[in-house]
């Protein structure tokens, strides 16, 4: 080991060490400080939002609105809704006695967990990494955050804010590859929350094992889609477009593919390549539109060509396509079909502008293909039938779902957003991710004297099995 990477390993080591005794603090703090704190970082995120705006654009060409509507209005309304609600989050919450511990008075008192580690990925790099920020601190905890060395520009900005808002020991930052998340996951943090691809999500649990670390991994896989016969496809072909193609597919949970009914495939097909060029084009040309994003970086624009050129090798057909541009990692909406369940692009998580569509002949086959492939993240449904909703919600396991629309259930923060099985663990936004970063400590007070529990104090008698065949016949 070198003496640049003992060196890290030092300063890793003692600011964790920091955090520790930071984290006894605040376990006594005020909910008041929790929301001057989530406050500043409010204030901090409106008063620097243009620099947000170039930071995005640095690394992704990102449009200023879409980081807008997508990285910096997540993280405000997460912001509010902590605000507002945390003095009744942080409420005691009675817990009435059972006939057995008649006399005790119990409730739940919910208490950081402690120093938490926020490992945030580069598809949404901002929102991924401050909206957790957000829970820990509502729920009280000392947070590190390793951002992702694929976004340098963000990366950068969320570190120059941290170091601008928070007192040493609070917050902190580490920016590197994956040799710091490796030296970070060494610690024994008290939770860890990741977000990131399912392979990765394994190395991060086995990891938190070691420290009996409890998590929250927010993962992806290959979020489906049904467009059922009965589906309007004017709305079906613009929601899938959009939820799609934005960020240039590089979201966990957009659609990775889709499967319509053939009776209107074709039909289907000719909308979702129309509403692609609506939204993302300018006079056809997505390379020109300020709307069109690009990928991260050249690895990951290699990837998916050798997907495209596989696929097509197999005999898929572009219904949508264009030239790539290595070059400005420019790779344009392309539309697939005919593709071999065999190819790539069906077995592997997209992850950017390709999508097959596929065609289905009964919603039994839609779903056995879906469940043929582990959980996925997000599941979307296009119908107007009851019957195939309820078919479709009872018969697939999904970390969310959304009927009608495509991956707007990420910005409801009344509803628990995270994934099941292969797409992740715990779920996160408002009041949940409150709780995922939470203790929920039960606490029970005896009343002096008598007690009905005594009532089954050894020694065993005939007088106290006739007791407890009494309680037995109640249960």
């Amino acid at each position: 080991m070198s003496t640049i990477e003992i060196t890290t390993r030092e300063v890793l080591r003692a600011t964790f060490r920091g955090h520790q005794l930071a984290v006894r603090k605040l376990r006594e703090e005020p909910v008041s400080a929790r929301i001057t704190r989530l406050n500043s970082l409010r204030t901090w995120i409106k008063n620097h939002r243009n620099a947000i705006h170039q930071a995005m654009h640095n690394d992704f060409q990102k449009n200023p609105v879409e980081v807008d509507a997508i990285e910096i209005y997540h993280v405000l309304n997460e912001i509010r809704e902590a605000i507002a609600n945390l003095d009744r989050w942080t409420a005691k919450k009675k817990i009435d006695a059972p006939l057995t511990m008649i006399g005790t008075r119990s409730h739940i008192q919910y208490e950081p967990k402690g120093v938490s580690l926020i490992i945030s990925p580069w598809n949404y790099p901002f929102s991924l990494a401050v909206g957790p920020l957000v829970s820990a601190l509502a729920a009280g905890n000392s947070v590190v955050i390793k951002p992702s060395e694929m976004t340098p520009h963000v990366s950068a900005l969320i570190r120059r804010m941290v170091e601008e808002i928070f007192q040493p020991g609070i917050v902190s930052v580490f920016e590197g590859d994956a040799a710091i998340s490796s030296e970070l996951l060494r610690l024994p943090f008290d939770h860890i929350f990741f977000t990131g691809s399912p392979s990765v999500g394994k190395i991060v649990m086995k990891a938190a094992a070691d420290n009996l670390a409890s998590v929250t991994l927010e993962l992806g896989g290959k979020s489906p889609t049904i467009v059922s016969a009965s589906a309007s496809l004017e709305d079906a072909s613009e929601r899938i477009a959009v939820a799609k193609f934005v960020n240039n597919g590089q979201t966990c949970i957009a659609p990775d593919y889709v499967l319509v009914h053939e009776s209107v495939a074709g039909k289907f097909l000719d909308l979702l390549a129309g509403k692609v060029k609506k939204r993302f084009a300018v006079n056809g040309n997505f390379q020109e539109s300020p709307s069109y994003c690009r990928i991260v970086n050249g690895k990951h624009f290699q990837r998916l060509n050798n997907l495209l050129q596989d696929a097509l090798t197999r005999g898929a057909k572009i219904e949508l396509g264009g030239n790539v541009d290595e070059r400005s990692r420019f790779f344009p909406p392309m539309i697939l079909s005919h593709v071999p369940s065999d190819s790539a692009v069906m077995q592997e998580e997209i992850f950017g502008p390709i999508l097959p569509v596929v065609t289905y002949a009964t919603l039994e086959e839609a779903i056995n293909l879906i469940n043929a492939r582990p959980k996925p993240l997000a599941l979307y449904l296009f119908t107007r039938l009851s019957q195939e909703k309820r078919q479709v919600l009872q018969a697939i396991s999904a970390g969310g779902v959304c009927i009608n629309d495509s991956a707007i259930h990420f910005l409801h923060h009344k509803l628990p957003f995270g994934g099941t099985g292969n797409s992740g663990i715990g779920k996160s936004h408002g009041h949940y991710g409150f709780l995922a970063f939470s203790n929920e400590k039960p606490v029970l007070q005896q009343r002096r004297g008598f007690t009905s529990v005594k009532l089954l104090y050894p020694p065993y008698t005939a007088f106290t099995k006739r007791i407890m065949d009494w309680f037995l016949k109640l249960y």
